[in-house]
């Protein structure tokens, strides 16, 4: 029988943790171990608190999701809106669908801000309404180019993100781990996620994560790891589906096992 490709391998879960269990079930279907320390915790807003906000705000002919929290703690809030839905990636998109959603625009070739502006139906905005639903802080590029090119943008913030407070002893155990080669690769879905990471760690705990490898979705995401933790090995998803994921650290492992 031929072993599990991740036979052996702990894999850390840096995903909140309502979000973790898809991409731990897929680590563990492969053979991995897969290690939970959620480093953000997602705060939603209340409803009430959602709707008012957005009953001030100008009638959208868009509405933006940006990530799949947005569209949980959002959507059920401005679905009767009538406005086209874009979203930015294909987990955001499959969360509008499975709350009985359409999605109208959805980016080629990519997942994230810059692939969604390309997309035609960004083209010509000029005196739209867009309504960009996420957390209380983000990225501000698709605003800004949206609002360049001549669109009515507004920002609905649906829920807020914190540093996760890990449990007693567990930041303490995570970098024994590290150091002592108990963690084979790390998974980290943003920016974000990696800035909480390198946050929560200790300049040695750091130290000992450079000498890991690391698995994530998005080019920006490897670029911002290697200027943050020079030298780390890192592998790029194709997407950031479990499933991506899962092949990204089939690739990492065996390209350590080749060296």
């Amino acid at each position: 029988m031929t072993a599990a490709p991740l036979a052996g391998y702990r894999v850390l879960v840096t995903r909140p943790a309502l979000q973790a269990d898809e991409l731990v079930g897929a680590i563990e279907s492969a053979g991995g171990t897969a290690v939970r320390f959620p480093v953000i915790a997602i705060e939603p807003r209340s409803p009430a608190a959602i709707r008012a906000d957005f009953a001030a705000l100008p009638n959208p002919d868009i509405l933006v999701f940006v990530s799949r929290n947005a569209v949980e703690c959002g959507l059920a809030a401005v679905a009767q809106s009538g406005a086209r839905i874009a979203v930015v990636g294909p987990a955001t998109r499959a969360a509008v669908e499975s709350a009985g959603a359409n999605v109208d625009i959805f980016p080629e070739g990519g997942f994230d801000s810059e692939h969604l502006l390309r997309h035609r139906a960004f083209d010509k905005v000029s005196g739209s309404a867009v309504t960009i639903v996420r957390g209380t802080s983000g990225r501000d590029l698709l605003g800004s180019e949206l609002g360049n090119r001549g669109a009515r943008v507004s920002y609905l913030p649906v829920y807020s993100r914190r540093t996760a407070t890990p449990a007693a002893g567990a930041l303490l155990q995570l970098e024994n781990d590290l150091c002592s080669g108990a963690i084979d690769c790390v998974t980290v879905m943003s920016v974000e996620t990696l800035d909480k990471l390198v946050e929560l760690l200790s300049a040695g705990g750091v130290e000992c994560l450079r000498r890991c490898r690391l698995v994530a979705p998005g080019d920006r995401v490897i670029k911002t790891a290697l200027d943050r933790v020079p030298g780390i090995a890192a592998t790029m998803a194709h997407g950031p589906a479990a499933a991506d994921m899962v092949r990204a650290l089939v690739t990492s492992r065996r390209s350590e096992q080749d060296q």
